[in-house]
């Protein structure tokens, strides 16, 4: 099963992590881990064949190389969540309830799905600019394009303030990017709960006075 359908369906049954039955599906569940914890530079194909409890022959038997692997994650990981952003904007009725859809699916995604999440965010801020951070940047692109769409939308109707959509953009999702950083699956708070409130700090100042609507 393709690592973007495994994750699509984790949203839906909100089981956190990539959960499969197909050895291929394991194997991407371990590198996953490890990249998130350790790195792409501190995780070799050593490391995943040992804790897969294989050769690394084996392991080459699905995979051909580390960087293919973890291109295969990134990517499809990072396509998952521009999918599901998408999907959840589209059902949205106005401008402010779009953007609460990307923030709060974005949040989702990144509860049920943390390690392919880190290990994505590790590979875009990747100094080296190696393929997959390469390859990633396009659907980062993409995801961060769809979220100034909505913003832009609400200047248009009047819901929100003439403020330059990038910027506005920019600042919410700094909100989602730093969850990683610091939130704690084990914590009060789910990230979803996280980005409400971020939401209700910020959205009033993003929106245009009422007597403007």
């Amino acid at each position: 099963m393709a690592t973007s359908e495994v994750i699509k369906k984790s949203i839906k049954n909100g089981s956190p992590g990539i959960r499969v039955d197909d050895r291929q599906g394991q194997l991407l569940e371990i590198a996953c881990r490890l990249f998130a914890r350790q790195g792409y530079k501190g995780t070799s194909l050593r490391d995943i064949a040992d804790e897969a409890q294989i050769t690394k022959a084996a392991l080459y038997y699905h995979f051909p190389n580390k960087e293919a692997l973890y291109q295969q994650i990134v990517l499809e990981s990072t396509r998952a969540l521009v999918d599901a952003v998408r999907e959840s904007v589209a059902r949205a009725a106005g401008p402010v309830e779009k953007v609460r859809a990307f923030m709060l699916t974005s949040a989702d995604v990144f509860e049920h799905t943390r390690d392919a999440w880190v290990a994505g965010s590790n590979a875009f801020w990747d100094a080296e600019g190696t393929g997959p951070r390469s390859a990633a940047v396009g659907q980062r692109d993409e995801y961060e394009k769809l979220l100034r769409a909505c913003i832009a939308e609400g200047i248009q109707s009047g819901d929100f303030r003439p403020v330059d959509p990038a910027i506005a953009g920019r600042l919410l999702l700094s909100t989602i990017n730093q969850l990683s950083r610091w939130h704690s699956p084990k914590g009060p708070l789910s990230p979803r709960q996280v980005i409400e409130q971020y939401l209700d700090i910020v959205l009033p100042g993003l929106q245009a006075p009422a007597s403007k609507r």
